[in-house]
């Protein structure tokens, strides 16, 4: 197994797997890891033929967030470095957050802390049933700043506030229920549900998920009034008129395949 704490393949499908493979610290992050996985997901964005992207790890654990060591390593740093190392954490989790191609969390294990915040940032997130998830910063006196924006969004500011509060572990099935994961799964049943969603992705037209993805993202706080409507009548027509809008049109009518699947 390779030493790299953060790995990257590539399959026939260009279906890009990013795996976090630091089993034996429960895929901990530092600022190492972290500056690999932002390399990582900066190298996948540019990359045109990427069609979607995996984000899992190896091991018995997703992600225990924060690797202890680093945690005591900026305790004794200046305000500065501290802030620093904070930028490239947020860094990190909005590169993920925007990343111009459907996003897919395999969470094979548990996910603690900043561990939840990645869950949080992909588009699509199946879990485990025997997983465990926490926000746990506050048992340490932190605070889960960094990963507030992308909780709130995911599972509502009333449970972020109780969970970040209170630090308990809640399980696969609560996680849920919350909306962290979509669905949930034996383990021995992961690898067919990653494939069967992937799969779904893959007849999907690139351009108009990466506009269905930005559009959610623009209109989510603007609610419905005058000024979404008509920026969603905007979207709408650009989508239609676009080269793969044109596209998929002709191959309804025309009874085939259209041409980002062929």
């Amino acid at each position: 197994m390779s030493m790299e704490a953060v790995l990257l393949s590539v399959d026939a499908r260009n279906v890009a797997t990013i795996t976090l493979n630091r089993a034996e610290l429960h895929n901990a992050l530092d600022d190492q890891t972290l500056g690999l996985l932002l390399a990582t997901l900066e190298t996948v964005a540019e990359d045109p033929d990427i069609r979607a992207v995996v984000l899992t790890g190896n091991g018995i654990s997703f992600s225990a967030g924060h690797d202890l060591q680093w945690q005591q390593r900026l305790s004794d740093m200046s305000p500065q470095d501290v802030e620093r190392h904070a930028r490239q954490t947020a860094r990190v989790l909005q590169t993920l957050d925007t990343l111009p191609k459907p996003t897919l969390a395999r969470v094979q294990g548990s996910a603690f802390g900043l561990g939840v915040a990645l869950v949080a940032c992909c588009d699509i997130a199946i879990g485990v049933s025997e997983a465990l998830f926490s926000l746990s910063e506050v048992k340490f006196g932190q605070i889960p700043a960094l990963s507030s924006p992308y909780l709130i969004r995911a599972i509502g500011e009333r449970a972020t506030r109780r969970y970040c509060i209170s630090a308990e572990r809640f399980n696969a099935g609560k996680a849920k229920r919350l909306g962290l994961l979509h669905q949930v799964v034996e383990s021995e049943e992961l690898c067919a549900a990653t494939n069967q969603m992937v799969s779904q992705l893959l007849m999907n037209s690139p351009a108009a998920m990466l506009a269905a993805k930005q559009l959610v993202t623009d209109l989510a706080a603007r609610g419905v009034n005058d000024a979404a409507v008509e920026e969603s009548i905007r979207r709408s027509v650009a989508a239609r008129l676009s080269d793969e809008g044109r596209e998929g049109v002709r191959a309804l009518i025309e009874m085939r395949k259209p041409g980002w699947l062929r």
